[in-house]
């Protein structure tokens, strides 16, 4: 079983890890250098809370932390990490949806606007687990929100209609793939990969027992969509749009309970 790293556990994905993201310009957030950074996400920060700051209103794009996503018009961004201080949290967005070195990327609050490739979207919340973006345009929510042609998926680039949407048809689809709310998904930590519908494959990266911490890598149309490194019981995470607490950690496996409906 790996420790967790960049990129994901198998080897297209790691492959991805050596390509470009999407070209993109910081918005009012400010620009930061992205040289030197591994492109390992760090752990939430922790006892700092809150968990969340901002609302989010809904049909957003959610970027999960240590993942992509990839954005109309060919853009992409990152939530490669997260501060907190007590009062207020902060999140650093990279652009593009698959990490490279000397990537741009720029800190958020609520409220930020960023410009990605063109496009403008405004920070609406920053959570331990994820960061939500409104789209500025109502092309690109049109964009976003456009229903599949198919909602089966093809384990390759091919299901990024999938992957990376607000459509209430495929969200509800790969809702009704998990557990109900309040019931326990477990992940078996024995290095295989466990299948969703509409495209999304979740990994146990690692547990360590002694510390009560585990890693979880989430892929989904070839691109890294979560990398939850050093969750502990009671932390959040997010898979296409549901949310679990994690519940207990073993040596074989991590189990989650949905909270969301």
């Amino acid at each position: 079983m790996r420790r967790y790293g960049a990129g994901t556990a198998t080897a297209a994905a790691l492959a991805l890890l050596a390509l470009a993201g999407c070209g993109t310009s910081p918005g009012p957030g400010g620009a930061g250098d992205g040289g030197g950074d591994t492109g390992k996400p760090t752990p939430a920060a922790r006892g700092k809370g809150p968990a969340c700051v901002g609302e989010d209103p809904g049909s957003t794009v959610h970027v999960l932390r240590g993942g992509g996503f990839k954005l109309p018009g060919g853009g992409g961004v990152q939530y490669a990490d997260a501060t907190a201080d007590g009062a207020d949290r902060t999140a650093t967005l990279r652009d593009g949806a698959t990490y490279a070195t000397g990537q741009q990327q720029w800190k958020v609050t609520p409220g930020t606007k960023v410009t990605l490739s063109g496009h403008t979207y405004a920070v609406r919340q920053v959570c331990a687990h994820r960061v939500t973006l409104d789209p500025e345009s109502p092309e690109d929510r049109t964009a976003l929100a456009a229903e599949p042609a198919s909602l089966e998926p093809r384990q390759s680039a091919a299901d990024d209609p999938l992957c990376f949407t607000t459509s209430p048809a495929v969200l509800k689809a790969a809702a009704q793939g998990f557990p109900a709310k309040g019931d326990t998904l477990a992940l078996l930590a024995n290095g295989g990969v466990q299948r969703f519908p509409t495209g999304l494959s979740v990994t146990v990266a690692y547990v360590h027992p002694g510390t009560g911490t585990a890693g979880l890598d989430a892929n989904c149309a070839t691109v890294p969509v979560a990398g939850y490194e050093d969750v502990r019981a009671g932390d959040t995470v997010e898979f296409a749009g549901v949310e679990f607490e994690v519940a207990a950690l073993t040596d074989n496996a991590v189990r989650l309970t949905r909270t969301s409906d």
